[in-house]
């Protein structure tokens, strides 16, 4: 539970149907924010609808799509309010290695596409308002891929690199409007994207490191949860973080530094 309140504001949460962006939805929502859950798995969506009801929104609609993040935000403060918080946790895995036959042109376009497009769609029409009101609290979902080398990962890193220096940018136009923008970056978490990239290999190799492939140990030794994301977004975007802006979060058990 939560000790940060957010009674009365509105949260837009995009990637909210699993993993970390369902995790900061149900957070927000247990802080009592009237959440705006957006995703395109409609099905999986409906479920985190059952499970919070009526503080909850559902936004079915593709972050690379500009006309669906304009109805979705439209509609979105039509009933609810003026959007004051985000959390952009969209994402999207890309692995294979980067001169490899398996990762092609489209792979790569696809990452861009969520991770950076949709990335900046969603602060084109969130943000702007935000501005033109003087306040609202920015928290975008990246990697410690984006600034430790992966093998395997290269466009997934590189496109969450890019993520994160648009947040930075971003947090610096907004700064005299008073809007933070910060960032986190998680290492591995428990969530459906770990386990499409790690397959049936033995977590336990994950948290010992792999330097053959470059891949860091976790020295705390445990994978973290979504909750654990969700909590420091939550702190991120509360006035407990008031004078924290173009940061970067890293989330990760001390895997990289």
């Amino acid at each position: 539970m939560t000790a940060h309140t957010f009674a009365g504001q509105v949260a837009l949460v995009t990637g909210a149907a699993s993993g970390i962006g369902r995790a900061v939805a149900i957070a927000l929502a247990e802080a009592g924010a009237q959440v705006i859950a957006l995703d395109k798995d409609r099905e999986q969506l409906a479920r985190v609808g059952e499970q919070l009801g009526a503080c909850v929104q559902l936004a079915c609609a593709d972050v690379t799509r500009a006309d669906d993040v304009a109805r979705a935000v439209r509609e979105a403060e039509a009933a609810r309010g003026p959007i004051e918080l985000l959390v952009y946790a969209a994402g999207v895995l890309t692995s294979g290695e980067l001169l490899s036959p398996g990762l092609d042109a489209e792979a790569l376009r696809r990452a861009y596409a969520v991770h950076v497009e949709g990335l900046w769609l969603v602060l084109r029409a969130v943000a702007g308002p935000m501005r033109t009101r003087g306040s609202g609290a920015i928290v975008a979902i990246t990697s410690n891929a984006a600034s430790t080398p992966r093998v395997g990962l290269g466009a997934y890193a590189a496109s969450k690199a890019a993520a994160a220096m648009l947040m930075r940018c971003l947090a610096l136009e907004l700064a005299p409007h008073g809007v933070r923008c910060n960032t986190i970056s998680p290492g591995s978490t428990d969530t459906p994207m770990l386990d499409q990239l790690l397959g049936d290999t033995d977590r336990s190799a994950v948290l010992a490191g792999d330097p053959a492939r470059f891949r860091v140990g976790i020295p705390l030794g445990r994978i973290a949860t979504p909750d654990d994301i969700a909590q420091a977004a939550l702190f991120l975007l509360s006035p407990a973080a008031r004078h924290i802006t173009a940061h970067d979060l890293r989330v990760d058990g001390g895997a990289t530094w």
